[in-house]
């Protein structure tokens, strides 16, 4: 991002509250977002599955992927990109920064969306 482009950043939650492969939904700015802590990173995703309107904050996390619980289609959390049918279309995916150390990190997300 360029300096002064003012991409909004909005606290969703502390690291220490975000579960190894356990999906957390929050909202950021009427935004439903699943933020997941997996393979030492954190990544935000669109909590809605492009194939059926169902959370996949509700789903499960295995190789830097969430899985849609209704009918199964995977998602890449640093792509958004489906792995495999029945999805054939993307989620998008949003920026996160950590701020702060230890017990006192916090995650931020941002939904604004860069032309």
């Amino acid at each position: 991002m360029a300096a002064g482009t003012g991409t909004a950043y909005v606290r969703v939650c502390g690291l220490s509250e975000l579960e190894e492969d356990t999906p957390r939904r929050v909202e950021v700015d009427g935004t439903p977002v699943s933020v997941v802590r997996t393979e030492g990173e954190v990544y935000a995703i669109h909590d809605i599955c492009s194939h059926a309107n169902v959370s996949l904050s509700e789903g499960e996390v295995e190789d830097c992927q969430i899985e849609c619980w209704l009918h199964g289609s995977r998602f890449d959390l640093r792509t958004g990109k489906p792995s495999g049918p029945p999805a054939t279309r993307p989620v998008p995916v949003y920026p996160v920064k950590i701020e702060g150390d230890g017990p006192e990190a916090a995650v931020l997300v941002s939904v604004t969306q860069e032309s």
